[in-house]
């Protein structure tokens, strides 16, 4: 990994912005450090819902290393911060040489399906300030402060529902202690009250995290 590590290179997050388009072919991949990618699906009417979201703990462009060469996602900064970027070649001669950075890459990506399979079962059979409340607490895992710079509408792309929703989802929340909302910042001020408020998908989802990267 040390040599490999010497190839890599850091990039601020709007630089990168738009580096994983669907049906694009993947030139590298990119380790967030102190940014958050969402994963996004985007329909042809412009439509969009996130999949997945991505931060410290994994890797954007997992199609370079199982056997693909584009993704039907696209990754769209929702943080501001830091990301290493490394090259396809590099990435899939040291994938092929089966050592310990391939065990690693395979256990994450088992994780990322375990979310995007919760993150879908989630948005049919959830309310929305569940859904809401799983989407902050996914963000604050990946974050290293209480606060949130994300404006209503954008988490109403996110989650693919309206914003009027968002707005009610968290008018709940914040009438209920649990956040602050003003002007597209969030601050969470109860986070053991939003575990308990959440369904049962982030549990899932940050156990098999917890488990497989340990």
């Amino acid at each position: 990994m040390g040599a490999l590590a010497t190839q890599m290179h850091t990039r601020r997050s709007a630089a990168w912005t738009r580096a994983i388009r669907a049906g694009v072919r993947l030139s590298h991949v990119y380790f967030p450090t102190t940014a958050i990618v969402s994963l996004l699906y985007v329909l042809e009417n412009g439509a969009s819902a996130e999949i997945a979201v991505v931060g410290n703990e994994g890797v954007v462009g997992v199609a370079l290393f199982m056997g693909g060469e584009s993704t039907t996602v696209r990754a769209v900064v929702q943080s501001a911060g830091h990301a290493f970027r490394l090259g396809a070649r590099s990435l899939q001669e040291e994938f092929n040489r089966a050592g310990p950075m391939l065990h690693l890459f395979l256990r994450y990506t088992q994780a990322l399906i375990t979310q995007m399979a919760q993150t879908a079962v989630c948005n049919r059979h959830h309310a929305l300030d569940q859904q809401l409340c799983r989407w902050l607490l996914l963000s604050l895992d990946r974050l290293k402060s209480n606060e949130i710079v994300m404006t209503q509408e954008l988490i109403a792309n996110m989650l693919g529902v309206r914003r009027e929703g968002v707005t009610e989802a968290a008018i709940k929340l914040q009438r209920a202690g649990l956040i602050r909302y003003s002007r597209g910042h969030i601050v969470v001020l109860d986070r053991e009250a939003l575990e308990k408020r959440t369904c049962e998908c982030y549990s899932v989802v940050k156990k098999e995290y917890e488990r497989l990267l340990p």
